[in-house]
């Protein structure tokens, strides 16, 4: 079966944005870990603590996600990362609401690379409170399947990260960090956690810091820099993994309209890791 077959494939999903998953990805990220009261809105990208992919242990897959050929296309390539994201944010989710997500196969496309063949794979996904027609939250979420690693592989060259930094955040990811994100996020992706796995299997050099967590950590850093600012649109662009072998910062800089927000993570040797764009109000 060809896999654009799977173009405008949906699937929905219920939740209840509880408030113990804020208080303990608050205590991950090092914040105090208060239970927020009912009606405390949910900070940008906290919407990832609920819909959680709840797959059966025996339809899981060697790599530790669920087996392809579901909701999801059946790509035959191994190795799968989240490339990234954007957002548009039309209302607040709250503590205590009752959400529905409905998820929907966008496009999916086929390329040839420097290290082979690419699979890319686009999902929309659109969050409402249930009983209600009007979307709050709006998601793309752009996952790219590669082939396995060959000894021959020539990595792309690192691209500097900007030196213009107002706001820089040093993060040390240990393993403890990344086993809480994957258990906050029921992430069974290996490469997080079994060391040996994405070692010998995957061929990286260490444990891969999870791209929608640093994602979520610039965010966290505007939130605390800006507390009052309105996140209105997110966009993020992995550019080269991070690993747990080295720390990392989240970085960011006020653009001169007042609105824009330039956002950006960079490894120990100041290399870019993710490049991102949020618009406030």
């Amino acid at each position: 079966m060809k896999l654009t077959n799977w173009i405008g494939r949906s699937e929905s999903v219920c939740d209840t944005a509880t408030p113990t998953p804020y208080a303990a990805l608050s205590a991950t990220f090092d914040r105090e870990p208060t239970h927020p009261e009912v009606g405390t809105p949910l900070p940008p990208l906290w919407h990832w603590l609920y819909f959680l992919p709840l797959c059966r242990q025996s339809g899981i897959g060697a790599d530790g996600h669920a087996k392809r050929g579901g909701f999801l296309p059946p790509v035959p390539l191994p190795r799968r990362m989240w490339a990234g994201s954007q957002f548009t944010f039309h209302q607040p989710l709250r503590i205590g609401d009752a959400l529905e997500r409905t998820s929907t196969i966008a496009d999916v496309s086929e390329k040839t690379g420097r290290t082979g063949k690419l699979v890319f794979v686009k999902v929309r996904h659109e969050v409402r409170r249930e009983r209600e027609a009007d979307v709050a939250l709006t998601e793309f979420h752009d996952i790219v399947y590669r082939e396995a690693a060959q000894s021959a592989d020539i990595a792309p060259p690192p691209k500097a990260a900007p030196a213009s930094a107002v706001w820089e955040k040093r993060w040390v990811p240990d393993d403890v960090l990344l086993f809480r994100y994957s258990a906050l996020t029921f992430n069974g992706h290996r490469i997080h956690y079994d060391r040996k796995y994405v070692t010998e299997v995957e061929g990286y050099p260490g444990l891969i810091v999870h791209g929608p967590m640093v994602a979520t950590l610039l965010l966290d850093l505007l939130r605390h820099q800006m507390p009052d600012a309105q996140v209105l649109s997110y966009e993020f662009r992995a550019v080269r993994p991070v690993f747990d072998i080295n720390h990392f910062f989240v970085c960011g800089e006020p653009q001169a309209d007042g609105k824009t927000i330039h956002l950006w993570a960079k490894d120990h040797e100041g290399w870019l890791t993710m490049d991102a764009t949020a618009v406030i109000a």
